[in-house]
């Protein structure tokens, strides 16, 4: 069982993009219109990795493309001979897409009709890019005001000066006072579920990783003064799953479950490198202490080291075996640090991808590993957080307390603050000074 995959059955589905209003005499847009409509009802079956039918949606050339029975998907001006318009059209259950879904709305069934009718044309720039990349940036539902359950808190992190502490929450990321758990503030317009957190160094900016999984991934930056969105990086066709600003807060990297590592120039949001190294899931990404060098960790098993500012790969560590979730850097950059469904943290050489050590003794996959201050901090799916030095690697505190799968992490070094984020939405915040516990409260707004 992968990272997230005890979430997907609290993930509600999203509800279709409005159709818009244009004007009868208008031509119906793709990019605008169809894609969308595409994507939230479609893709996730038919997404570019084992797509039922043998037909695949994420791209337009694809749309295009027959599936396994031959008749044609999309016949251009003829809607009636279009198989596509048929299945999302038909009245039996068992033959109408999509399948398990509610289905499309009479007027969205039309929608797609006249787009064939109008000779199914294609209005975005390259007919090969992916549909998340040509649509417009995703106004996205409101937050609920109070939380009915509380959601897996896949994402945490520290602002600089340590008062605030961001949550992952449900199209939100919530803010709280990590002394008391008091909310101080909800940042909205964000994607379903928050698998990525944090602060640029000046703590103007919040960056986040997320996504409908299989379906929509997105990267975007807020402003922490009033939780306003200054700029969507990017769409994708799967969810955003981890981002790290440069330690001199100039680039940004995000990794995701296209199997993507991407670096951005945080003044302009211009994307400046594009990696597609790894063959699974990007899990997770950290940059090295000098800016030089980005490690990534992957649901292929690997854990790989990148040339920064080109995108080459340097050297692949496959000592996992197994799902590889985290990663990080030692203080000197000489070392990294991943963990995995193997249940152990792996500490490596960078200059050979050779194991200096590993650290077991945990029951389940370890989910989130931090390396800070000479220590290590770990959280896994036995419901422990733990703490080691990196020079022994010998444990030196067990922080005690969580009852489900710890999800997620983040450390304050300046206060000496921990945080860790359950599967079952409750947040903990311990003083690593003396171990003591100094907040627990569920990262759910309004939860009664």
């Amino acid at each position: 069982m992968h990272r997230f995959a005890r979430c997907f059955p609290l993930i509600l589905g999203l509800g279709l993009l409005p159709a818009g209003s244009l004007r009868a005499e208008e031509p119906v847009s793709f990019k605008n219109q169809i894609a969308p409509l595409l994507i939230n009802k479609c893709l996730a079956c038919h997404g570019e990795q084992d797509p039922k039918g043998e037909y695949q949606i994420h791209t337009f050339e694809r749309v295009l493309k027959d599936g396994y029975s031959g008749s044609p998907v999309i016949s251009a001006g003829k809607p009636d001979e279009s198989e596509l318009l048929r299945l999302i059209a038909s009245e039996e259950p068992e033959e109408r897409m999509p399948k398990e879904a509610d289905p499309l709305s009479p007027e969205q069934v039309a929608l797609v009709r006249r787009w064939i009718e109008e000779g199914a044309k294609y209005d975005a720039d390259d007919p090969k890019a992916t549909l998340a990349s040509i649509v417009p940036p995703a106004t996205h539902p409101a937050a609920p005001p109070e939380y009915r359950v509380a959601l897996p808190v896949t994402a945490l992190a520290f602002s600089p000066d340590g008062a605030r502490l961001a949550a992952a929450g449900y199209h939100e990321v919530t803010v709280w006072n990590p002394n008391d758990g008091a909310l101080l503030q909800r940042i909205g317009n964000i994607a379903e579920r928050v698998y990525g957190l944090a602060y640029s160094s000046d703590g103007a900016l919040l960056a986040v990783a997320a996504g409908t999984p299989g379906s929509l991934g997105e990267v975007r930056l807020f402003s922490t003064a009033d939780g306003s969105l200054v700029r969507h990086l990017v769409s994708l066709s799967d969810s955003a799953l981890d981002v790290a600003f440069s330690p001199d807060g100039a680039k940004l990297a995000a990794c995701a479950a296209d199997r993507s590592i991407r670096v951005f120039d945080v003044a302009t949001g211009a994307q400046e490198v594009l990696i597609e190294d790894h063959a699974d899931w990007v899990m997770a990404i950290a940059w090295s202490p000098d800016g030089s060098k980005l490690a990534s960790a992957s649901r292929d098993k690997t854990a790989k080291v990148f040339d920064a500012k080109t995108g080459d790969a340097i050297i692949t560590y496959p000592g996992h075996a197994e799902i590889v979730y985290s990663v990080d850097f030692n203080a000197d950059g000489t070392q990294v640090l991943t963990s995995g469904r193997d249940k152990k943290i792996h500490v490596w050489s960078v200059a050979e991808a050779k194991l200096v050590g590993d650290i077991g003794g945990y029951g389940q996959d370890v989910l989130a590993v931090d390396c800070q201050g000479g220590q290590i901090f770990s959280c896994s799916a036995d419901h422990t957080v733990r703490q080691h030095a990196l020079d022994s690697r010998a444990e030196t505190r067990n922080y005690a307390g969580h009852a489900d799968w710890v999800y997620a992490l983040a450390y304050h070094d300046g206060l000496k603050r921990l945080a860790t984020g359950g599967y079952d939405g409750e947040v903990r915040v311990w003083n690593v000074a003396d171990g003591a516990p100094i907040a627990t409260f569920k990262a759910a707004p309004g939860l009664k």
